[in-house]
């Protein structure tokens, strides 16, 4: 890996990275409705491309629900919906906003995340109000959602795309996901990219640790 001088352009991830995510509490929310068997419906969600549809924005946030429905065979209103699939979301601690705003003295810092028009407005609510921040977007150089460009990480066109808008060269571009399968991507797309592994640290001590 290159050292830290060598880079001019972080890019980093949202959902793990930045924002707290509990992936079960979406489940569980499903379960407490009366479905308790949330992995089959994303396994069969999945198996239709339903996310991946919806992260690119090719399935819009109304056949989302009713395919949700659908599967569930259940009569649920958009907002029960939404609140199940929203309810994996949590916060930005605030070390990690000093964090960004710290790196933009020194880099160009710029964000991509696999995301999707429900859950876009509820995080930048919740950012909104518990970090003051009213403008999410505006925190980074860039900030590109994959359900605006419709395109989606791990694919290279998704990385160029971004670093392109922003005249950045993959070869001095740092990333930083917590997806394994996203770093690689990055990697193939000739970023340098840096796995952060969530049971050991988080993307503070990370770049602490990389001296960011």
């Amino acid at each position: 890996m290159q050292q830290h001088g060598q880079y001019d352009t972080i890019l980093l991830d949202l959902g793990g990275v930045l924002i707290d995510v509990d992936y079960m509490a979406a489940a569980n929310a499903f379960a407490r409705l009366g479905f308790p068997d949330f992995g089959a419906l994303y396994s069969k969600a999945k198996q239709d491309h339903l996310f991946d549809g919806f992260e690119t924005g090719t399935i819009s946030p109304a056949e989302f629900r009713q395919r949700i429905r659908d599967i569930l065979g259940a009569a649920l209103p958009d907002a029960q919906i939404d609140a199940c699939w929203n309810a994996m979301l949590g916060s930005i601690p605030p070390e990690r906003i000093d964090l960004v705003k710290r790196l933009k003295e020194r880099y160009q810092v710029l964000l991509l995340s696999n995301t999707n028009a429900i859950h876009v407005p509820a995080f930048e609510a919740v950012v909104a109000r518990e970090n003051g921040i009213g403008d999410f977007k505006g925190l980074f150089h860039g900030g590109y959602y994959s359900c605006e460009i419709g395109l989606r990480k791990p694919d290279a066109s998704a990385f160029h795309h971004v670093l392109q808008r922003h005249g950045a060269d993959p070869s001095t571009t740092l990333f930083i996901d917590d997806s394994t399968q996203h770093v690689e991507g990055a990697r193939k797309a000739g970023l340098h990219a840096v796995h952060l592994e969530l049971e050991g640290e988080d993307v503070v001590a990370l770049a602490k640790r990389l001296a960011l």
